[in-house]
């Protein structure tokens, strides 16, 4: 429950035209909605966002899409039509912000690029999110999250010593790379409109955002001349206090000590006292720390290391699968699971909120939407008839 006391929520009155499909753009414009933003999706008429129909299905909807579209309206448009680029660009008129994840020359094919679209609203913020950027030799190439990685130069952290670099279960260049930097980019335009009274273009790549993220790893290389992969660096897999072990009943562990004194810690914990001086080997005593580590692990179950070291004010954690930590205590006390109503759906779990505020807190206040719910909604702010309004469905232009 919201206290109404509080305010209005963050955003509110500003107004989000979200031309996005897939995660990227899904994960940025649910943020700003969350924040009181008024998000309005507009979808392909029929088919709607590539992500309706991703599996596994709820009812009738995907549930990707459910989690990724709460508080949007949808409204269907055929961009390609000239009636529904003049629809377009009428509720451009009255928008804030124009968010899009077409490939670069895209929106330029359709007649609708930034610098149509802010000739009719000189104070449109628009973002335009990508694989690579809407300039260099790789702005046309396709990909997907895995090749922004690659070429990011990240990929090769992830996986054990000599071996192949593995496939993060995340979606890092998209989520991390591609929508939090396009929700602050568009933030920061925000606030900049509000000094100088005019909007600006955002130029969001997925694969700029992952390379950001090597301000760490990055020095090995920059500063150090050392090429860092995983499972060869203290960090990504060869630092034995910095790593995953299995337990007897094959789930596992997390130790993560960096510190010099929770280290001495740990070993007198476990009593292998000798291993205190020696917090970083390397090599071949690198390997021999390894597995005497794991055998130690492996003596007890994952929730035995648990509580044995439960008071031992250590890095230290169990390595929980989604199920568990959905249903975790400290989970739960932040209401990272949560729920609301939906026509079609019934009542669908919903990922709790990132971001608390106390005096303008992100709500649920509508679930994800049906396909163009909303499209007789806005084409009647517009000026459209019923009578219009079913002529333009008639046509699919709706």
């Amino acid at each position: 429950m919201t206290d109404s006391s509080l305010g209005k929520s963050a955003l509110q009155g500003l107004r989000v035209i979200d031309l996005t499909r897939l995660l990227p753009g899904g994960f940025c414009t649910q943020i700003l909605a969350d924040l009181g933003a008024d998000v309005l999706k507009i979808e392909e008429p029929g088919r709607g966002d590539y992500n309706r129909s991703f599996e596994p299905l709820a009812k009738e909807e995907s549930g990707s899409f459910l989690l990724l579209n709460r508080n949007k309206k949808s409204m269907t448009l055929n961009l390609k039509s000239d009636q529904g680029k003049e629809i377009f660009l009428a509720l451009v008129e009255n928008a804030d912000i124009v968010v899009e994840g077409f490939r670069p020359g895209v929106m330029d094919r359709l007649g609708l690029q930034y610098s149509v679209l802010k000739e009719r609203n000189p104070k449109l913020i628009y973002c335009a999110i990508s694989g690579f950027g809407q300039d260099g030799p790789y702005r046309l190439k396709s990909g997907h999250d895995l090749n922004y990685m690659a070429l990011a130069g990240v990929l090769p952290l992830f996986g054990r010593k000599g071996e192949d670099p593995i496939v993060p279960g995340l979606s890092i260049a998209d989520v991390g790379g591609g929508s939090m930097p396009a929700i602050t980019g568009i933030l920061a335009a925000v606030i900049a409109r509000f000094r100088s009274g005019k909007g600006q273009s955002i130029d969001i790549s997925m694969t700029d955002g992952a390379m950001s993220w090597l301000s760490y790893h990055g020095a090995d290389y920059l500063f150090g001349n050392v090429e860092p992969k995983g499972g060869e660096r203290p960090f990504i897999g060869q630092a034995p206090s910095y790593n995953v072990y299995r337990c007897a009943d094959g789930k596992h562990v997390a130790l993560g000590i960096i510190e010099k004194h929770f280290w001495e810690r740990f070993c007198d914990a476990v009593e292998l006292e000798d291993l205190k001086a020696e917090q970083w080997p390397e090599g071949a005593r690198a390997d021999l720390q390894f597995e005497r580590l794991s055998k130690l692990f492996a003596t007890m179950e994952r929730d035995e290391w648990v509580e044995r070291l439960e008071d031992v004010d250590i890095p230290f954690s169990a390595v929980l699968n989604v199920g568990e930590a959905f249903a975790d205590e400290h989970s739960v006390h932040r209401k990272m699971l949560m729920s609301v109503d939906h026509p079609v759906e019934g009542k669908i779990p919903q990922l709790g909120f990132p971001i608390k505020m106390t005096g303008t807190p992100c709500q649920i206040h509508s679930p994800p939407p049906m396909l163009g719910e909303h499209s007789a909604g806005e084409l009647a702010t517009l000026g459209y008839s019923e009578a219009e309004i079913e002529e333009l469905r008639k046509q699919k232009i709706i």
